[in-house]
């Protein structure tokens, strides 16, 4: 279970995949795409191999800090939007955005920024995040990049 309530256990997901990738044991085409998320981070591969610390560690957004589980989430909801072509014209964008951008990980990145923002809103707004006002941000990147 990658998406839930339980930060532990989100948290051990990330690291069970890395050790398994490092280990070079089977892995569930989750945990491939989660450790294809890790390797693309490797300013992270230090904390997943601390499990104590990975578990515990708190990333307090006002202090400035970035939750590694987050962003890495971001990047997999992302690929999961991709894959399933949802919403409708994502991979259109996503596309235009890696020509532009000539990076695939940096054109995600610009898109996290509106997956961000959708998801802020709705958690605000105790609601499913609005669609059409995603794609409308993700479309003004490729008129900006």
């Amino acid at each position: 279970m990658l998406f839930g309530n339980d930060r532990e256990q989100m948290r051990r997901v990330f690291i069970q995949s890395w050790r398994k990738h490092t280990n070079q044991e089977p892995m569930e085409p989750l945990e491939q795409t989660i450790a294809s998320v890790i390797r693309q981070h490797p300013e992270y591969t230090a904390l997943l191999e601390n499990e104590g610390q990975a578990l515990a560690k708190d990333y307090l957004a006002e202090l400035g800090e970035t939750n590694p589980f987050l962003h890495m989430g971001m990047h997999i909801a992302l690929h999961e939007q991709l894959t399933t072509q949802r919403p409708d014209g994502i991979m259109d964008i996503y596309q235009q955005l890696v020509t532009s951008c000539q990076d695939n990980h940096e054109a995600e990145h610009l898109m996290m920024n509106c997956l961000s923002e959708a998801l802020f809103l709705a958690q605000q707004h105790n609601r499913m995040p609005d669609e059409q006002a995603y794609l409308a941000c993700l479309k003004s990147l490729t008129r900006k990049h």
